[in-house]
């Protein structure tokens, strides 16, 4: 498994509930009516304000899915002094209150047990009969308390899905955002276009020779951050190449990116956008350089810095060769004329990076590290170890055999799969998507050797029958329904991998007999993210205007930092963040910085440290491991609840599963 992110920025925070319509252009500034409709939680004619008590989805459920809410005793943690002990009887209850359209008992989980992962006693209202489509929510009648109101329909997911995708955008380095597509509220101009920054780039260790200048503008900021990590980015494209490709019917060409309206899906043009720039990281003998290191600003085109590039390095070309290859593939399968020399020179450059990573496959790049003379050269370290340089280029080959049908590849393949862990082990776990996929991806491809084929498909699918996947689900391991393991830093990513890995026995066709516990299983996970989980809180920002109550108000990143007038939090500052970004989610490994309390190199640094509580995140249960926060350094939100466009192109594929 690869390092989590780390940042290393100064900026700062507090936290706070509310949300803001997404689609309003107009400001809204705290004490407004806007800002109180807003963090307003409202009742219905029966039922007192909702609180995390009763969970649900709160965008929704489909008519023909399950529906569990989820009814919590609090027991440790920050909120164990709030005590609940449901009535006897349940209902759904119709938004205006007039109807009850379901009722019945629920049901304590493991017979009252306390679950140690959150900290809370729980039962389940299972309300599944449920199908008539509308607004409704979950009454207590006797407690008089609610649930958020939440949807049934077909159609609950597909606003979500836009603007998952379009978060991306909002990440686009190089770019402007004009009102008309990022709203009013987030509008800037182009980022990282001046004097010495991304289309005149230069070399780390010699940064005032003008001999090394690139033109390497474009991709997207990686996270909070606005560094570009060459093998990150790759995985990202190949992500979203594959949610389209698996999912073509649900991405439109209407989600309100510059290039609506051109008649491809939007999901496609957003990954071209970040296509070529890993086109303009290769050089001339297909070597791939590894990184990019861009200044901070709020808003991004205020940041004035150079930007400079690391080194070529093998992983980073195996990872850009794998994404030239799948892309080379996936646009070819469009079916647009115009984007056929496109798809062939990326199966060219894939190929020319192949081979040189074949030649060279042992030059690595440290970012960020003393040792290689290279500290402050972006944030998060993106060199992997052998097994990582392995686990590339055997996704190399794969997409580069689905491409050519040539049998080096798929000797190679042959050769090596046995090495990547899960063959090792016969354990799937969602550390280890990128290599699992590949497996079955190869599987799953004409010309694949059958018997190989068959062993991965065998492997996955026995995989999946163990402790931490389906044994899991049928022991409801978990009071929220979204069992994994660890809690660590990015578990929201793990949350969404977790639920595509039971996704995935369905999108390759494995354990048909079981296809309709997969499906049920993969949106237990979507459903926690969207409120089934010990704070009640939607794990994306800014979610009040596509249904959500309480959704991330505020998270690390260096445009909608603390203290900012604008971006900071929703219902304190003018805008707060734009909607869709999915955040890291509870990690109980948080710490504040080592400084702290007293010696972070001056009085004002130090009262950064005891300026607010950080029980939570710190000393929770490893699911209440959370706030919704964003102070910088020393406090180090970003262990908490930074975005990556990792977490996101995850939630975006688990998501789009969902989308009718």
């Amino acid at each position: 498994m690869e390092e989590p992110f780390r940042r290393w920025f100064l900026i700062a925070a507090l936290i706070q509930t509310g949300c803001l319509n997404p689609s309003q252009t107009s400001p809204v500034t705290a004490g407004s009516p806007a800002a109180a409709e807003q963090t307003e939680q409202k009742t219905g004619k029966t039922g007192k304000t909702p609180q995390a008590t009763i969970v649900v989805d709160q965008f929704g459920y489909l008519t023909q899915s399950e529906k569990i809410a989820v009814i919590r005793d609090p027991q440790k943690g920050f909120d164990a002094a709030e005590s609940f002990t449901p009535g006897g009887t349940y209902a759904v209850v119709t938004k205006d209150g007039d109807k009850h359209a379901f009722t019945g008992a629920v049901k304590p989980w493991r017979g009252g047990a306390q679950d140690p992962s959150s900290g809370d006693k729980a039962w389940w209202f299972d309300f599944s009969p449920v199908t008539t489509p509308g607004e409704y929510y979950v009454l207590d009648i006797e407690r008089k308390v609610r649930s958020p109101v939440f949807r049934i329909g077909d159609e609950v997911y597909r606003e979500v899905l836009k603007h998952a995708v379009r978060a991306f955008f909002y990440q686009r380095a190089g770019f402007p955002k004009e009102a008309k597509y990022a709203g009013e509220g987030w509008a800037d101009g182009a980022s990282h276009v001046g004097p010495l920054q991304d289309h005149h780039c230069r070399l780390y260790r010699a940064p005032n020779d003008a001999s090394t200048e690139r033109d390497l503008y474009g991709g997207w900021y990686d996270a909070g951050d606005y560094n570009k990590y060459t093998s990150w980015h790759a995985t990202y494209l190949i992500a979203l190449l594959r949610a389209y490709q698996n999912q073509p019917k649900v991405f439109g060409d209407d989600f309100g990116i510059p290039e609506s309206g051109n008649q491809l899906p939007d999901i496609v043009d957003e990954a071209k956008w970040g296509m070529d720039w890993l086109v303009r990281m290769q050089n001339a003998n297909g070597s791939v350089l590894s990184v990019m290191g861009l200044a901070s600003g709020s808003p991004p085109s205020t940041a004035t810095g150079p930007s400079l590039y690391g080194s070529e390095s093998t992983s980073a070309t195996l990872g850009a060769a794998a994404a030239f290859a799948y892309g080379s593939t996936a646009f070819r399968r469009l079916g647009v004329p115009a984007l056929v020399p496109y798809a062939n020179d990326l199966l060219a450059r894939a190929q020319r990076a192949w081979n040189w990573a074949v030649a060279n496959p042992r030059v690595l790049f440290k970012n960020n590290d003393d040792a290689s003379g290279t500290k402050g050269l972006a944030s998060g370290q993106q060199e992997v170890d052998d097994y990582g340089r392995l686990s590339k280029r055997l996704a190399a080959a794969t997409y580069l055999f689905e491409a050519t049908q040539q049998p080096v590849y798929r000797d190679f393949i042959d050769k090596n799969c046995e090495q990547i862990h899960l063959m090792q082990w016969g354990f799937a776990y969602p550390f280890e998507m990128e290599q699992q996929r590949t497996l079955l991806c190869y599987a799953g491809l004409s010309g694949a050797t059958p018997a190989v084929s068959s062993r991965i498909r065998e492997v996955y699918a026995r995989a999946m029958d163990g402790e931490h996947n389906f044994k899991a689900f049928y022991d409801s391991s978990d009071p929220y329904l979204a069992y994994i393991k660890d809690y660590t830093w990015g578990s929201n990513s793990v949350k969404s991998n977790q639920g595509n890995m039971f996704y995935d026995l369905i999108t390759y066709g494995l354990a048909p007999q079981k296809k309709q516990d997969a499906t049920r299983a993969a949106a237990r996970y979507l459903h926690y993210l969207h409120g089934v989980n010990p704070l009640g809180l939607v794990y994306l920002s800014n979610m009040n205007g596509v249904g959500a109550e309480r959704s991330v108000t505020a998270f690390f990143h260096s445009w909608f930092a603390h203290g900012s007038p604008k971006w900071d939090r929703v219902g304190v500052s003018t805008f707060g963040p734009p909607p869709g970004f999915l955040t890291g989610g509870p990690n109980p490994s948080y710490e504040w910085d080592g400084c702290c309390p007293s010696g972070c190199g001056s009085a004002e640094n130090n009262a950064v440290c005891v300026s607010e509580p950080i029980s939570p995140p710190k000393g929770q249960p490893a699911q209440k491991s959370y706030k919704d926060f964003n102070t910088s350094w020393p406090l180090n939100s970003w262990a908490v609840t930074e975005n990556s466009n990792g977490y996101q192109v995850a939630y975006i594929e688990l998501l789009s599963k969902f989308v009718k």
